[in-house]
């Protein structure tokens, strides 16, 4: 499962790949950074805050728009999923602190990622391996059973996509390759 920018999960069940989400922000990638950024920046428009004081993190956020709602809009017309997911480490950062808006937009990406976990899961993939930027930070924000299921993966993201792209393309396999390939595990 990659938790990053965007979020997909990849699986093999019998040499079959099994993909699910990563469909391209905003219509997918719930638990990315992307997702985070965009829940931040509408609760933060809308004033959907706390209404007794000022909530530390919409404020740090709005201060980028000059806390003018309508300057947050309009860079939202072109912003892209990368300027949205700037956002995540704010987010987290508050989330981690106790901000209660912070919470609630992190514990819901965790549980979008949590879901696709459970996914695997129902499909008989129980070797689940969170890599992606946001990785570390969500991890502990998961259920204590998800988290007890995790593994490091066996090799870094590259080496996975290789992999991917290889059986994608029906590339011939040389001897060092499958040697190699196979101390791998996607």
């Amino acid at each position: 499962m990659v938790a990053g920018t965007g979020s997909v999960g990849v699986g093999l069940i019998d040499g079959r790949e099994i993909r699910l989400a990563g469909y391209g922000f905003p219509v997918s990638d719930e638990g990315s950074g992307a997702d985070i950024g965009l829940q931040v920046c509408s609760t933060g428009v809308a004033g959907r805050g706390s209404p007794r004081r000022a909530d530390p993190l919409l404020s740090e956020v709005l201060s980028a728009f000059d806390h003018d709602p309508y300057q947050a809009v309009a860079w939202s017309e072109e912003a892209r999923a990368t300027d949205y997911a700037a956002f995540a480490p704010i987010v987290i950062r508050h989330a981690n602190q106790g901000d209660p808006v912070g919470r609630r937009i992190v514990e819901r990406a965790a549980d979008a990622i949590g879901d696709l976990l459970d996914l695997f899961l129902a499909r008989g993939i129980d070797r689940l391996s969170l890599v992606g930027g946001l990785a570390h930070a969500i991890t502990p924000w998961l259920t204590p059973d998800l988290r007890a299921r995790l593994r490091c993966p066996d090799a870094d993201a590259a080496a996975g996509v290789l992999l991917v792209a290889r059986g994608r393309l029906d590339l011939p396999k040389r001897e060092a390759d499958h040697d190699q390939a196979s101390k791998f595990r996607v």
